[in-house]
């Protein structure tokens, strides 16, 4: 096995036996454009450096103890110990089947019963705390420092909710916002920043910076409130008194907390702090690395968990034509979703928010006009699956009967939703949550939540997380919104953390000029290939059908294209992109290639590089923007080509376009 590319440097030619004596450590990736140095003094600190150039100025880490020991200052070594690993990763209901694992690791065991781990990948620096110590105590607090050599640009999404500069008002959110670019030092310093967020580290480097392996801890958020040249780690803590309330009667709000931000019971690991390196953008969206630093799975049996796609009725507001009775939250509008699930091979059919009643924050009292058991066999009969919507309060006061109650009637999933916390109960909650519903063999899609950080991996029923500024918002975004380049920037930012429910696949699109929010009949921004598109851009192995089957119908051949697309792939390749300008990504399921582009409003002719094909002619399908997309979005073109991996394709793409190829 290849030695680990990590030395002292202090003049040691080999790793030391005398380990206290040395104060500084180097670690480099693989491939040796990442390096990290880390030093241990009065504080304990890490730098980046991406081909020789520093991306991270020296940071520092620590956590504060109750007991007043402070972890990583004045840190006393007592053992460090090298690893390298290059293997493949198994990756059920991924952007891939197998995704290569391949680090250089530093382990530093420290005086104190701690450790920090510092691992190195060719696209990232990634570092943790582990506790190893039996007796309980709680984390005061935990300094996580991003220092840049200089002041740069900055592309974060700050929290909506709360109060400037009352973070504790601000720790309740739903984690939904689009971004903004600033140099740091220019940052609103009375708002919190949740992850991932990127900065323009150097004119040739990006740095996106995530978390995952979040588990039973609080999420970090980042704050320029310094005005330095660094962005600075703020947690949630730890709750005190909490009341039943918020939407719907479905939430606890947190109305005091304590002093401190975690408890900790005994020996564990702590969160991966991970800054994924790019010097191309196309480089931040193809990382792993959220999925890789997770917990590996916790469920031996996969065969149960069923990806695919859903009809979903709440973003087309029940909103049905051409039949002979009354939509809403009945009967008989859920079976013509079923039907038309089936129809298509639509996996699942959801009943969101509705079907249970209202104001109880009890699941197991259900609405006179839904009979659920008629509609479970109705669909199970025509090889669909149900899942229900609950809110967070409602599904964990009650989670272990309301699990084994819905599995046994034959309900496959549960959609949960208003968390809007990721203080340390919270992430706990959704851990809780992941394996009960394991348990009894139900997926689990985490709406209202933050950021994914690894849960997919670790219980791969969860197939999909918010933590988005998702299409719902078009419901009532005014006119003027551009949400249109947020899908441009999301494969490169949020979408490194994980899949994403952003529920696209609107059949009545708009140009930039002509959008205007609707609660019963919305529509998207952009064109319909455009709309094709994000079912290959954007991950999502739970992915939505957004608008009202009657349009679908009406849109055979858009609806037909889009039923067949895989939601989980073998192979992922981004061919091409800039962040929020545009994103060409190809991704195979067997044999099929399915390619994709999403475009910002500035009309683009692109080459589309098809050398990842094998040799030799191949038959595909092109949906492709329309001559007059840029004025009436919903134009397109369906052609049947020939393509081969010598030839690269050109295409037009609109306006607010895209493009779809699917390769046979």
């Amino acid at each position: 096995m290849k030695r680990l590319n990590l030395w002292l440097t202090c003049g040691c030619a080999l790793f030391a036996l005398s380990v206290q004596a040395q104060k500084q450590f180097q670690l480099a990736s693989p491939d040796n454009k990442l390096k990290s140095t880390i030093t241990i003094g009065d504080k304990l600190t890490y730098d980046i450096l991406c081909n020789g150039q520093q991306v991270l100025a020296p940071s520092p880490i620590s956590a504060r103890l109750d007991n007043g020991e402070v972890w990583g200052d004045n840190a006393r070594l007592s053992k460090a110990s090298e690893k390298n690993n290059d293997a493949q990763v198994e990756a059920p209901f991924y952007r891939a089947s197998q995704i290569r694992d391949n680090y250089n690791e530093l382990t530093l065991r420290f005086k104190g019963d701690y450790s920090v781990i510092f691992r190195a990948y060719n696209d990232g620096i990634a570092y943790r705390f582990v506790n190893h110590a039996k007796q309980p105590f709680c984390i005061v607090s935990e300094e996580v420092d991003y220092r840049f050599p200089s002041d740069v640009d900055a592309t974060v999404p700050y929290v909506q909710s709360g109060e400037d500069g009352d973070y504790n008002s601000q720790f309740h959110n739903s984690f939904e916002n689009v971004y903004t670019t600033e140099k740091i030092s220019q940052l609103n310093k009375q708002r919190l920043m949740f992850l991932p967020l990127v900065v323009q580290a150097t004119p040739e480097v990006k740095v996106c910076i995530t978390e995952t392996d979040l588990n039973n801890y609080p999420g970090l958020y980042l704050t320029n409130a310094r005005g330095t040249h660094s962005l600075s780690g703020v947690q949630a803590p730890y709750p005190q008194t909490m009341k039943q309330g918020g939407h719907n009667n479905l939430q606890m709000r947190v109305e005091e907390r304590e002093g401190y931000i975690a408890k900790v019971d005994g020996p564990r690991n702590f969160p991966w702090r991970v800054a994924v390196v790019a010097t191309n953008d196309a480089q931040l969206a193809a990382s792993n690395l959220s999925y890789l630093l997770a917990e590996p799975s916790k469920v031996a049996d996969l065969s149960w968990i069923k990806p695919g796609k859903v009809a979903w009725e709440w973003w087309n507001n029940w909103n049905l034509y051409g039949v002979d009775f009354q939509t809403g939250v009945n009967n008989a509008t859920y079976k013509a979703y079923i039907d038309f699930a089936s129809k298509y091979g639509i996996e699942y059919v959801i009943l969101d928010e509705g079907w249970a009643v209202n104001l109880k924050a009890d699941l197991m009292q259900v609405v006179d006009e839904i009979d659920l058991k008629e509609l479970v066999d109705y669909a199970a009969e025509r090889n669909v699956g149900i899942i229900l919507w609950a809110g967070y309060y409602a599904f964990d006061r009650d989670m272990e009967n309301v699990c084994r109650h819905y599995s046994e009637m034959g309900v496959k999933g549960f959609k949960v939703d208003f968390m809007d916390r990721d203080d340390q109960l919270m992430t706990d909650f959704n851990h809780r949550a992941a394996a009960m519903c394991a348990k009894y063999h139900l997926v689990l899609d985490l709406h209202g939540t933050h950021k994914p950080a690894g849960l997919n991996r670790t219980y791969p029923n969860v197939l999909n997380c918010e933590g988005v500024h998702g299409m719902e918002q078009l419901k009532w975004r005014p006119a003027g919104f551009d949400q249109l380049t947020y899908e441009v920037m999301i494969p490169f930012i949020r979408q490194v953390a994980g899949p994403m429910d952003y529920t696209q696949g609107a059949m009545h699109n708009a140009t930039r000029a002509n959008y205007y929010p609707s609660n019963s009949e919305p529509m998207s921004q952009g064109t319909r290939c455009h709309q094709l598109a994000l079912y290959i851009i954007l991950e999502s192995p739970l992915n939505m059908l957004c608008d009202s089957p009657s349009n679908y119908m009406r849109e055979e051949e858009s609806t037909s294209f889009i039923a067949q697309i895989p939601t989980v792939w073998d192979e992922t390749i981004i061919l091409d992109g800039k962040m929020g300008e545009y994103i060409i990504t190809a991704r195979r399921k067997g044999n099929t290639w399915y390619v994709g582009g999403l475009n910002n409003w500035t009309a683009r002719d692109i080459e589309v590089d098809l050398s990842f094909l094998s040799a030799g002619d191949r038959k595909a399908v092109l949906f492709k923007d329309g001559v007059n997309a840029h004025r009436a979005a919903r134009d397109y073109k369906r052609e049947q080509i020939t393509v081969n991996a010598a030839q690269p394709i050109k295409i037009h793409m609109a306006p607010g376009g895209g493009f779809t190829l699917q390769i046979d």
